[in-house]
């Protein structure tokens, strides 16, 4: 209860109580009726000053306001009729219930879950949930979360398979650069299909094949290299040779815009290294050593450069150069980073490391024991178990740690498949979808030891930091003798302990006979780390960097070779490139607030870093230039497939390798009935003129020299405004098939469930009735309270002394 003050000014009165109190007890005035006087009109302020108590009340409605939103695009069309009626019908019957249509060529779910979100009401998404219009689903899931409302999807069952294709890859390239192109197949369903598929540059037929596929999606990759500059086209054709609804998603066109190699700059003392070689191969190069003659460069390239070949007005003209939106790369070497006078230098306030040893990280090795018995159903208990161990998982300490998850209710079961890198972007992601997807058990029972031994037999031949994390609502009391027993034998092997308890009223077995929790005791029993907590809130666990102690290091064999790592595998540089290989050198730095490690090698040393510098990009390769001088440290990350992790460098440097010249256009490829939109920019000084059909387009300004522009192209295919490709495909509903793996995600984490349709009819409404408890706060006077307090006090004050005047006459008679 929470009290406030509607008129708190009034206090101010108080002063002069004080005062007039004060004086009349100087004066020699009685002092316990000045004192009682004092307070009474004291207590008569604070009336005055109007004290409200906040107050929270739970209220409940038995007939809930619901809102059935019905998808019914194209995209539904794969899956059973009328399911969005006849849920409708069944809680409309029973419940005040809207019924929402949403058709057409596109879905925007996240509008559509935004715009009925009122608080005082409850959402049914019917639908497959593939939005691809407006607002993000999982952003509104959160906004209508926050408003009160709770949402349920409901899944219809599929009744027939499509295959859908796309093509991914870069739009602009570079002539003569060999690009990836990735021919994306989906599915409907899980199960196996077969399928031919020819891909096509212009006329010529580059890759054709055919093949099974049992997933939901397969990637295809295609590489191709353009020798001729300006507009190019490509096609995918798919022929499906199994069930597949709709021809009109197996035709994909992609366009192309072949630019020139883009100017780029390499100071290096050694142009015949590798390195040299292979940006010599794919760009036009200049050796020059004056920054003054950087206009026409799109990127600078240091090649083991030393601070003392340069000087403060090279560095001012680099950080101008790079801070107006153009690149830099600096790749090490024994003359360069920490080896190099860079450490504090002005140069190194351009790079996104700082050139001093990195505190080594790594070394540690975590389990998740998750408690999924059916005790955390019935408590409401696991999506907080369940969120709590994502939320470890996220934590930036972890980064360099390998972990895995098990859980546990009649048994233990291995989640993770063992021990898995969390540097690894794709096996984080993996992780968080099977913690995600855990129900709880079959059976009543919760065998904490099960899931113990399991993680024991993990870690017993694992080094460095060693701990095991328990996530339970603390009602294992049936199996707290074993459990025990099982923590302390472990204990003893040097791995430590946490527990986090997710705090639940109504689960008795959380206690022994004298009242303690066994999940408090057990950690006491090894001095493991505590967590007691309500549901809705997360565990703030500290993993501190782990250090080697200087003292241990004439013991730890000297590595000759260190395999590298894509630490983030989504960025640019590493999105289209398998890295396979090692270095048997490095410069020793740290990545700096806000930079972005993308290789590093497997003790957790940087060896590509990126970050931005004002407008442009910086990326430091902490390695050698694969020729090195007396000792060679990379020579595998220059040869082979690795070699595409420098030219990914060096373009994402780049940026956009348009020449900035005449007028540049810039267009993603679109949809058919979604218009595409054209950004300009134009270095001529006078107003460009873009013709799309025979039409001169209606430009808009959007800054100096920059300009935009729409087309809403009526046919699929090729376009051509001006001599720049756009290519239009089928209208984008037809894209995503299927349901989307992610809603029931989306949903659970917000407070909603996902249903079958019979699940839907039977218990929908019991869960939206349940969920229709809400706390309300409301304002309640405590005015009356202290205006008795006051009169009780004054007449207590009047009857002590009418009683004691009544015994004093009585005494004089």
């Amino acid at each position: 209860m929470t009290f406030t003050f509607e008129q708190p000014l009034m206090f101010a009165l108080i002063l002069p109580v004080i005062i007039g109190g004060l004086f009349f007890l100087r004066e020699g005035a009685r002092r316990p009726i000045i004192i009682s006087r004092m307070i009474v009109l004291s207590l008569l302020v604070i009336a005055l000053a109007s004290p409200t108590a906040i107050v929270s009340d739970v209220t409940s409605d038995e007939n809930p306001s619901l809102v059935v939103i019905s998808d019914e695009t194209a995209s539904m069309s794969l899956f059973e009729e009328g399911v969005g009626m006849n849920v409708y019908e069944s809680l409309t019957a029973n419940t005040p219930t809207t019924f929402i249509r949403l058709t057409g060529e596109s879905t925007s779910l996240g509008d559509a879950i935004e715009q009925y979100s009122t608080g005082d009401n409850q959402i049914v998404l019917v639908s497959d949930g593939n939005n691809n219009f407006g607002k993000d689903i999982d952003e509104s899931l959160e906004y209508a979360k926050e408003m009160g409302t709770t949402v349920y999807s409901v899944a219809p069952d599929l009744k027939v398979n499509d295959i859908t294709v796309q093509m991914l890859g870069d739009k602009t390239v570079v002539i003569g650069n060999e690009n990836q192109f990735d021919i994306l197949v989906s599915q409907a369903e899980e199960g196996e299909i077969r399928y031919s598929f020819e891909v096509y540059a212009g006329d010529t037929l580059i890759r054709s094949g055919t093949f099974s596929q049992e997933t939901r999606t397969r990637t295809i990759r295609v590489p191709y290299t353009f020798k001729k500059l300006g507009a190019q086209e490509m096609r995918v054709e798919l022929s499906p040779l199994t069930e597949d609804k709709d021809d009109i998603n197996n035709v994909y066109y992609k366009s192309i815009y072949v630019v020139p190699k883009p100017n780029i700059n390499l100071i290096t003392s050694d142009t015949g290294a590798p390195l040299g070689n292979i940006l010599y191969n794919l760009y036009d190069v200049s050796n020059s050593k004056e920054f003054t003659d950087l206009d026409n460069k799109k990127t600078v390239v240091l090649d083991n450069v030393n601070m003392r070949e340069l000087s403060e007005s090279d560095i001012d003209e680099l950080k101008e150069y790079v801070s107006q939106g153009n690149g830099l790369v600096l790749v090490g070497g024994e003359a360069s980073f920490d080896r190099g006078n860079y450490l504090d230098s002005s140069l190194e306030e351009l790079l996104p490391v700082a050139s001093r040893p990195t505190d080594w990280k790594g070394g540690r090795s975590i389990v998740l024991v998750l408690d999924v018995s059916q005790s955390t159903s019935a408590h409401e208990t696991l999506s907080d178990i369940l969120g709590n161990s994502i939320f470890i998982l996220e934590n930036e300490n972890l980064r360099d740690a390998y972990a895995g998850v098990i859980a546990f209710g009649s048994e233990g079961v291995d989640v993770s498949d063992g021990l898995v890198y969390l540097g690894t972007h794709s096996n984080l992601e993996k992780l968080e979808e099977s913690i995600s997807s855990l129900v709880p058990g079959a059976t009543s029972d919760t065998s904490l030891d099960q899931g113990l031994l399991i993680a024991q037999e993990w870690l017993e031949t694992e080094s460095g930091e060693l701990d095991i994390i328990i996530v339970s609502d603390g009602g294992f009391g049936q199996s707290y003798d074993e459990s025990l027993a099982v923590v302390e034998e472990i204990h003893d092997e040097g791995i430590d302990f946490y527990f986090i308890h997710i705090h639940e009223q109504a689960a008795p077995s959380q206690y022994d006979k004298s009242g303690n929790r066994y999940s408090e005791e057990l950690m006491k029993s090894v001095d493991g780390t505590y967590f007691f907590i309500e549901k809705g809130e997360r565990a703030n666990l500290v993993f501190e960097d782990q250090e080697i102690p200087e003292e241990e290091t004439d013991d730890i064999p000297q590595i000759t070779s260190f395999p590298l790592i894509e630490y983030n595998p989504n960025h640019f540089i590493t999105r289209n490139i398998e890295i396979a290989g090692n270095i048997t050198g490095y410069n020793d730095v740290t990545p700096k607030p806000g930079a972005d490690r993308i290789i590093i090698t497997a003790t957790g040393k940087p060896v590509v870093t990126t970050w931005r510098y004002g407008l442009g990009r910086v990326a430091a390769i902490t390695t050698d230039n694969g020729r090195g001088g007396q000792n060679v440290w990379a020579s595998q990350m220059y040869s082979g497939n690795n070699s595409k992790l420098i030219s990914s460098t060096i373009n994402w440097a780049i940026g956009n390798p348009q020449v900035e010249e005449g007028t540049v256009v810039e267009a993603e490829d679109t949809w058919f009935d979604t218009p595409a939109t054209l950004y300009i920019t134009h270095y001529d000084g006078n107003t460009p003129v873009l013709r799309y059909k025979g039409n001169t387009l209606e430009l808009a300004v959007t800054g100096k020299s920059t300009y935009e522009t729409t087309i809403d192209p009526n046919s699929i295919g090729f376009h051509d405004v001006s001599g720049y490709p756009i290519a239009v495909n089928y209208a984008i509903e037809y894209r995503d098939v299927g349901i989307n793996e992610d809603l029931p995600v989306f949903i659970k984490a917000n407070g909603g469930k996902t249903y079958t349709e019979n699940e839907a009819l039977a218990l929908l409404l019991t869960d939206a009735r349940g969920n229709s408890l809400k706390s309300v706060q409301r304002s309640e006077s405590q005015k009356l309270y202290f205006l008795i307090a006051a009169l009780l006090l004054f007449l207590g004050e009047i009857a002590v002394r009418r009683i004691r005047e009544i015994r004093e006459s009585k005494k004089g008679d």
